[in-house]
C-alpha cells in the first residue's frame, strides 16, 4: 500500500469513527475468505460496518480520540466491526460467529467511551436496544395510569360492597319485632 492509499483509508477510517457507537475488535486469521464473505454481507444487512484495516491506520486515526484506549487490543490480524446506530449490534452478531467459528475471537471492543474486554463486548450484546427500551418506557408510562384506575375502581366497589353490607345488616334488624331474645328462643309448649 502505498503513501496516497494509506491516506486514503486513514480518512475513511476518521470519518466512520466520526460517529460511531460501539466498535467490536475481533481476531480472523485462519477464517476462510466465504466465511468472511457472508459475515460482511450479515453486519452490512444489519446496519454494521466490518473491515480488516492495518493496525497501525487504526492507531493514527483514533490517536488523540477517546477511542484511543482500544489500541491496546490492536494486535496481529484485526477485524474492525462498528456501528453508527445500534451500539449492540456488532457485539451481537461477532459474539454469534465466534460462536459458530473457533478462528473468529473477540478480542474486546469500546462503548460510550469505555475500551471493553470480551466480557464487557457480551454485556454491551445484552443491552437492550433503541426499540426495547422505548418499549418499555411506554408500558411503565402506561402502567402508572392502570394502575391508578383500578385503585380509583377498587374503592369504589369497596365502598357500594360495603354499602350493601351496612344496609343488608340494618334490614334484618329493622324487619324483626321487637321481641326479648329469651322469648324468641324460648320452645313453644
Amino acid at each position: 500500500m502505498d503513501r496516497g492509499q494509506k491516506e486514503q483509508v486513514l480518512g475513511e477510517i476518521k470519518e466512520a469513527f466520526g460517529n460511531v457507537v460501539s466498535v467490536v475488535l475481533a481476531e480472523n486469521h485462519g477464517v476462510d475468505v466465504p466465511t468472511v464473505t457472508d459475515m460482511r454481507a450479515e453486519f452490512r444487512k444489519n446496519g454494521c460496518s466490518f473491515r480488516v484495516l492495518k493496525n497501525s491506520l487504526v492507531k493514527i486515526a483514533v490517536k488523540g480520540s477517546e477511542m484511543e484506549g482500544m489500541t491496546t487490543l490492536l494486535k496481529g490480524p484485526t477485524a474492525v466491526i462498528w456501528s453508527n446506530d445500534t451500539p449492540q449490534m456488532p457485539a451481537k452478531l461477532a459474539l454469534k460467529w465466534a460462536k459458530d467459528h473457533p478462528k473468529f475471537v473477540i478480542k474486546g471492543g469500546f462503548y460510550d467511551g469505555q475500551v471493553l474486554d470480551q466480557a464487557g463486548v457480551e454485556m454491551l450484546s445484552k443491552l437492550p436496544t433503541k426499540d426495547d427500551a422505548r418499549a418499555s418506557l411506554l408500558m411503565t408510562f402506561l402502567a402508572a395510569p392502570s394502575t391508578f384506575a383500578y385503585l380509583i375502581d377498587a374503592q369504589k366497589r369497596k365502598l357500594v360492597e360495603g354499602g350493601a353490607a351496612d344496609v343488608a345488616a340494618e334490614a334484618p334488624a329493622a324487619a324483626a319485632p321487637d321481641v326479648a331474645p329469651e322469648t324468641a328462643a324460648a320452645p313453644a309448649e
